[in-house]
């Protein structure tokens, strides 16, 4: 088996956790960390180690794991620390309590992961799952919602109804039949959406075709001519509105990819396999600046495409979405480490 590039993933991470911001490819202690990312280094390191049982992972996974037992206080989760290991905030922001719960229901979900790990990660959850309640954004609800769908757990029942029934009440308030969508608004991570009414509804519940629809409409704006292009950072989209080119970030094609392979899964349609098929070969150039974001000397993913050209800097967001990327397409096939990988 080849071997996925991870030595940027371990340059980027010290014994406390995933650094979030690098100048170029050198971590920048003076940003510190972020919960939000250890949550997102979380499911990679337990995806890399079912890969293999490296004991590398394990340990990163450990770190991880630590970082959010630290980050959680009164229920919910804290989010910017200091490199001295001081939060600077009481409480973080309702996307990082959902990315959180997302990160431990996987790994309360997979069987072959260490029993302590997925131990501590029920723990976790059962103890922070009761706020759930008490969210009321949509993406921060989609990410909860995704990992209690993971989790299957009788625990998370009622909470999970409330989510799911939530989200589908908002969507059917906000579509129109020229805008399929949750908010008014498209911005950060929006395929997180759909992918968590995918998750949470089953084929015969009339409300489980929100998320094929909602994901069929950002299709509609992000693929063109067989290119992913994700709705740009710098003024997003609108509803009526022409969505911003720039600055398009590496977190969108990992999050529409699993997306698009959630609903391939689900309906066998081949269209969602060609289009996660797509926005992995984004990373590789297939974009509109035909620019590969891989860095090959650092084997680090840089920050994203901006009007001038490639942002170099190379933070924790975009090698964590990168090896996830580079994870789900040698799954499928479309990928092998140390090979030049066939264009969709």
């Amino acid at each position: 088996m080849n071997e996925i590039d991870v030595r940027y993933l371990f340059r980027l991470t010290d014994d406390t956790g995933m650094f979030q911001h690098a100048v170029l490819g050198i971590p920048d202690p003076s940003e510190g960390y972020t919960t939000d990312d250890n949550a997102r280094a979380l499911m990679l390191a337990a995806a890399l180690y079912e890969r293999g049982g490296d004991p590398r992972y394990e340990d990163l996974m450990n770190r991880c794991l630590s970082f959010l037992l630290y980050a959680e206080k009164g229920r919910w989760f804290r989010n910017f620390m200091n490199y001295d290991r001081r939060f600077t905030e009481k409480r973080g922001s309702e996307d990082c309590f959902g990315r959180c719960i997302f990160a431990l229901g996987y790994l309360a979900s997979r069987p072959r992961l260490p029993e302590s790990v997925r131990g501590c990660a029920e723990k976790l959850l059962l103890r922070t799952v009761p706020s759930c309640s008490s969210l009321s954004f949509p993406k921060g609800k989609a990410y909860a919602l995704i990992g209690l769908s993971l989790w299957k757990n009788a625990a998370a029942w009622p909470q999970l109804e409330s989510l799911r029934e939530s989200l589908s009440d908002t969507y059917l308030q906000c579509r129109r039949e020229s805008w399929r969508w949750f908010e008014d608004k498209i911005t950060y991570c929006s395929a997180a959406l759909p992918l968590a009414m995918l998750c949470a509804y089953d084929r015969d519940s009339p409300k489980w075709k929100i998320g094929t629809e909602s994901l069929g409409f950002l299709s509609e704006i992000v693929f063109h001519d067989g290119m992913f292009v994700p709705v740009g950072c710098k003024g997003w989209m609108e509803a009526g509105k022409p969505p911003a080119v720039y600055d398009e970030q590496p977190v969108e094609a990992c999050g529409m990819m699993l997306a698009c392979l959630k609903a391939y899964n689900l309906t066998k349609d081949r269209v969602w396999w060609v289009r996660a098929k797509q926005c992995f070969f984004w990373y590789l150039g297939n974009n509109i600046a035909q620019a590969p974001l891989v860095d090959p000397e650092t084997g680090g993913c840089f920050d994203g495409l901006t009007r001038r050209g490639l942002n170099r800097n190379e933070g924790a967001e975009s090698i964590v979405c990168w090896l996830a990327a580079a994870l789900l397409a040698e799954q499928n096939g479309w990928y092998a480490p140390g090979q030049v990988p066939e264009q969709p």
